[in-house]
Order: C-alpha cells, then sequence, then structure tokens
C-alpha cells in the first residue's frame, strides 16, 4: 500500500533533471496554477453530484497539485512539504483554543469572533491588514463578492435585512435600463450582479453554489428538450422560439 511518502517519492522522480518527465519539468507555479484551481472544481463537482465513487480519485488529484507545488518550491530552496504540513497543523491548533489549548468551552458565536480575531493577526502579518486584505482577487467573481461582503458586513456595513436588498436590485435594474452606451451598461449590469451576491448572502445561500446548481438545472433540462426532439424527428436548428418556450415549459414539470 501506497503513503504519502511514496507520493512525494514519485513527484520528485518526475521532475529529476536527468531521468524526469519532459513536460513535468517544464512546469511552474504559474503553469501548474490553473490544474490546481481544476482540481478542486473536481472534487466540489464529484461532491455536488454525490458521485462518491470518483471523489476518492479527485481528492488524490487534489493533492497531487500541493505535492507538485511543495516539490517546485523546495527546488528553489523556498520550502518542503514538510514546512506545508507544519503550518497548516500550528494554523488549525492555534484557531481552536477551544479544543487543543486551554481556552475552555465556549459557545458558537465565542468561537467565531475569536476565529476572526486570529484571521485578523495573520492578515496582519502578511501586510493585509485592512478591512478587505486578504481577499484573493483570482477567485471566481462570485465568491469574491461574497467575501467582500462578508468583510464590510462585520464592521457593520450592511443592509439590516433582505427587503433593503430587493429594493437595491430594482434600484440597479433602473440604472441598468437608463444607461446610454456599452460601458455604462457593463458597469450597472456588475452593480447588479453584486447586489444579487449579496441578496444570496442575506438569504443563508453561497452565490457560487446557487449558480452553479442554475447551471446544472439549465443543462439537464437543455438535454432532456434535445431528447424530446429527437425522439420526434425535429431538427434543433429549425425549432420555433415559441416550441422552445413549449419544450422547457415540459422539461420543468417534469422535474416538478
Amino acid at each position: 500500500m501506497y503513503g504519502i511518502d511514496d507520493l512525494l517519492r514519485i513527484m520528485r522522480d518526475l521532475r529529476d533533471p536527468d531521468h524526469g518527465c519532459p513536460w513535468d519539468l517544464r512546469q511552474d507555479f504559474r503553469t501548474i496554477a490553473p490544474y490546481t484551481v481544476e482540481e478542486a472544481y473536481e472534487v466540489a463537482d464529484a461532491i455536488e453530484r454525490e458521485a462518491w465513487h470518483e471523489l476518492r480519485g479527485e481528492l488524490g488529484d487534489l493533492l497531487l497539485q500541493v505535492v507538485y507545488h511543495a516539490q517546485m518550491a523546495e527546488e528553489q530552496d523556498l520550502f518542503r512539504f514538510s514546512d506545508v504540513v507544519e503550518a497548516i497543523c500550528t494554523k488549525m491548533i492555534e484557531r481552536h483554543p477551544h479544543v487543543f489549548g486551554e481556552a475552555g468551552q465556549r459557545n458558537e458565536d465565542e468561537i467565531k469572533q475569536d476565529w476572526e480575531r486570529r484571521k485578523h493577526r495573520e492578515r496582519a502579518e502578511y501586510g493585509t491588514s485592512g478591512v478587505l486584505g486578504g481577499v484573493p482577487k483570482a477567485q471566481p467573481a462570485l465568491t469574491r463578492a461574497f467575501k467582500l461582503q462578508k468583510r464590510a458586513a462585520r464592521v457593520g456595513f450592511d443592509w439590516e435585512e433582505a427587503r433593503q436588498v430587493e429594493d437595491k436590485i430594482e434600484e440597479e435594474l433602473r440604472e441598468l435600463r437608463e444607461a446610454k452606451n456599452p460601458d455604462e451598461r457593463a458597469a450597472e449590469i456588475g452593480d447588479l450582479l453584486f447586489t444579487l451576491v449579496n441578496y444570496a448572502r442575506h438569504c443563508g445561500l453561497r452565490p457560487e453554489e446557487t449558480l452553479h446548481r442554475a447551471c446544472s438545472r439549465f443543462t439537464r433540462r437543455f438535454e432532456s428538450m434535445e431528447a424530446c426532439l429527437q425522439e420526434c424527428g425535429e431538427a434543433v436548428e429549425k425549432v420555433s422560439a415559441e416550441r422552445w418556450e413549449e419544450l422547457w415549459q415540459e422539461a420543468k414539470r417534469a422535474e416538478s
């Protein structure tokens, strides 16, 4: 049975300057980063589909990405895989004094407040001590908007209830309709999306997840419509708008 040491050895062999894989030897942090993001999404996708038989493999692919970056870092004498493990173990222990320390039993609100204080100190150590500091710009836009809004809400910059956000959505729609050129429309659509993210947050939802589910519903319904057209011998490119609407409503009813 293989262990983590075997995986580290395999990666060292793949990156061996004399006998390694030519493709792996060409890679660096920037070229591998997109694969890291992709593998994280595939883990999330397997969970969303409850494809537990696939999850093990997807988690292995994601672990490989961690090992890959650690190996490249070691080659540049930046840090080692053991340093990555040390850092995350230290962080988790420090962030959970109610479990690993002497802080004693605390309620959930106290634990959350302590967590945020510790994260704030960590951000300050990295020179990102502002309220919005440390929110990665490379995150998907919906996720970034959600995190920026959560940060602002912690210091009181927020609506008190969802109804107020609904009013803001209507305001942004009006401004979008009144936009006079492509630049203005782009800005107003951005504001509208940002406000919708805020509305999702006030409803206790994560916008990235809700949009992923909407995409899955759309895909499932569209494929159902395609199957119906094929069964009826109708060509997709010749379907009228009225027929598409009829098929769409049928696909929706089939799921209810």
